[in-house]
């Protein structure tokens, strides 16, 4: 009899219980545990991706509190993150959660056609929400990224890499301007359908002049270096997944980890916070910078692209992409009232853009 492979139990959204983990599942998570030295007092669900078919508990041990969690990715995917995680703690001594080997001394027990983890639990909190507490979130990112240089993931792992990618990233992103157009042409009568189109060329042409920057900067001659020089992004960091902990701020959930030029997480964190501010605060970017800088430096070619990367429309990109599942839907008055914000938000941003090409700061060579 095969083995049942974990699905997702939350397609729609509609599931009211977040911790509602089936049946079959808690089953293997017994299972997998008898792989371990470790006697389970308990198990509490911390957060599901019941949309994607991942979780995490927290166990109660004989040896103390550790987390179980099932990536939801494919299991090669998983094995490149993982190798990665192992890689950082024991190669680099960097903070990010120690693996707890199996009986048999393996990183993973793989179940249900997917890879499950054993990590010790770490006493974390979230840094505070203001400049200090942005400015240790940058230094804690700087320093995985400088760490996670020369990582070799392990055979038989996929290789994920976004690092030759952002020329498509832009030119994807301007092509579905055009989508954007025709759908918010084909359904007036939605609510945020005039809001988004009478601002289409505006964001479209903010694409096209950052991809042709892009294309004329030092781009291509630097990701000539190559993955493992570069080495690792997060992907998904910020005040939840970059905590204050024992020696500073430990970094977590790493399933998402790949290749990339480090400034795109930087990018990502600095665009974030604005938009979560509503408006472009040159001081708060400027102090964000430094504080990376000084624990990894951003030399200027460096820096010119995170400049770029920050002049193309993401936020705007980020909020109505979804558009093209169901317009119907999707084009309601809360659309309509984001993409008014974001279009408020653009002209701080240009005014800060300008700023940050003049201060250039501690990039000095």
């Amino acid at each position: 009899m095969s083995e049942e492979l974990i699905t997702p139990w939350d397609f729609d959204g509609t599931l009211d219980d977040d911790s509602y983990v089936p049946s079959y599942i808690e089953d293997m998570a017994q299972k997998v545990m008898e792989q371990y030295d470790l006697t389970v007092h308990s198990f509490l669900v911390m957060a599901t991706k019941a949309d994607k078919g991942g979780l995490i508990w927290k166990i109660e041990t004989d040896k103390g509190p550790f987390s179980l969690k099932v990536l939801h990715r494919r299991p090669t995917r998983s094995l490149f993150s993982l190798g990665a995680q192992a890689y950082l703690v024991e190669e680099k001594g960097a903070r990010v959660p120690p693996i707890y080997k199996t009986k048999d001394g393996q990183n993973f027990v793989e179940m249900g056609g997917k890879l499950w983890f054993v990590a010790e639990w770490l006493p974390l909190e979230e840094a505070s929400e203001d400049l200090d507490g942005a400015k240790q979130l940058c230094t804690g990112l700087a320093e995985f990224h400088r760490l996670s240089q020369g990582y070799e993931p392990p055979y038989g792992s996929e290789k994920p890499s976004r690092l030759y990618r952002w020329p498509r990233k832009y030119e994807k992103m301007i092509k579905k301007m055009s989508w954007f157009r025709d759908i918010t042409t084909a359904y007036p009568e939605m609510p945020a359908s005039s809001t988004i189109l009478s601002n289409l060329d505006r964001f479209e042409q903010q694409a096209k002049d950052a991809l042709s920057q892009l294309e004329t900067s030092n781009y291509h001659e630097l990701v000539k270096k190559g993955n493992k020089e570069w080495g690792l992004v997060h992907q998904d960091y910020g005040w939840a997944n970059g905590q204050l902990g024992p020696g500073g701020v430990w970094l977590i959930d790493l399933d998402g980890v790949a290749y990339d030029l480090p400034i795109r997480d930087l990018r990502k964190l600095i665009t974030n916070q604005m938009e979560d501010m509503g408006t472009w605060d040159v001081t708060w970017i400027k102090g964000m910078i430094e504080a990376y800088h000084e624990a990894n430096p951003i030399n200027k070619e460096l820096y010119d692209i995170l400049l770029i990367d920050m002049s193309l429309p993401n936020e705007f990109y980020l909020q109505v992409k979804d558009m093209v599942y169901d317009p119907t839907i999707f084009l309601d008055e809360e659309v309509e009232s984001i993409v008014k914000d974001i279009i408020e938000l653009d002209h701080s941003k240009w005014r800060a853009l300008e700023e940050l090409k003049e201060w250039k700061g501690v990039i000095t060579s």
